[in-house]
């Protein structure tokens, strides 16, 4: 297949892929919430339910993007996500890594953004789950060490936003702040996207000249040091900092080592 022709029908496999993840959101927010709310009284089962839909559908969705041609991926180490009561930071390089993420993490919670529970095609499955919005800071702080504290895996790309290409990545204070107050070893997730797409303020008709490969490696788990007598939020500052030093660091490493084994 010619790259003309080839970059058309990828072209047309991102347009399929985002009609059917609209469509999927819908079903699950009109038809499988209400369906779950009536035939399931406990709440909690409900939510675990639901959590176990989307897993297999982004499972699915995943391998309809493999088949129309549009990416491929590889995920490495991920027996660390089946560990329960983990916080898994990742850094945040394209629109649709969370989506890798939440299909292979067993009991798998997410802190979103508020806008999403608010989208007429991300609200119903959000709401479904349970997943946590980042509208109230405190809020989100209780929701998190009680999703926690119940055995989930947390879902939490420090960045609050996607990456820029090319440029260092800069963490906000959550991940930090969460990992102080509840003690949850960190999982750090490495994802590159090659080339990149989907990026912030890109539309997704604007398709990149070869196929996307999405890259994770999920590393050794990061514990966090006992509680020192310095204040929390100077804490958390310095936490953070290490953090995306510790991000950038091994980004770079990553990086390196695909461009040595490409040449290899």
């Amino acid at each position: 297949m010619s790259g003309v022709w080839n970059r058309a029908w990828r072209c047309m496999g991102t347009a399929i892929s985002f009609a059917t993840f609209g469509l999927g959101g819908l079903v699950i927010g009109l038809v499988i919430t209400p369906m779950l709310a009536v035939c399931i009284r406990n709440p909690q089962r409900r939510q675990q339910l639901a959590r176990q839909l989307i897993q297999k559908a982004f499972r699915c969705f995943i391998g309809l993007m493999q088949g129309l041609g549009v990416l491929d991926y590889c995920l490495e180490g991920r027996h660390s996500l089946a560990r329960p009561g983990r916080l898994v930071l990742a850094n945040h390089p394209s629109l649709i890594d969370v989506i890798f993420l939440l299909a292979h993490t067993p009991n798998a919670d997410c802190i979103v953004k508020g806008r999403l529970a608010d989208n007429l095609f991300t609200r119903g499955p959000i709401r479904a789950a349970g997943f946590i919005t980042n509208r109230d800071p405190e809020d989100l702080l209780a929701a998190a060490h009680n999703s926690l504290a119940a055995g989930n895996t947390l879902i939490l790309f420090p960045e609050g936003t996607r990456t820029t290409p090319g440029r260092p990545l800069k963490f906000r204070r959550g991940g930090a702040n969460i990992a102080l107050r509840t003690g949850a070893p960190i999982v750090p997730v490495l994802i590159q996207c090659i080339p990149t797409t989907l990026t912030k303020d890109v539309p997704w008709y604007h398709i990149p000249a070869t196929k996307v490969h999405i890259h994770l490696r999920v590393l050794d788990e990061l514990p966090i040091e006992p509680p020192s007598a310095a204040p929390t939020p100077l804490q958390a500052r310095r936490l953070t900092q290490e953090l995306a030093e510790f991000f950038n660091r091994e980004l770079e490493l990553l990086h390196d080592e695909r461009n040595t084994t490409a040449v290899a």
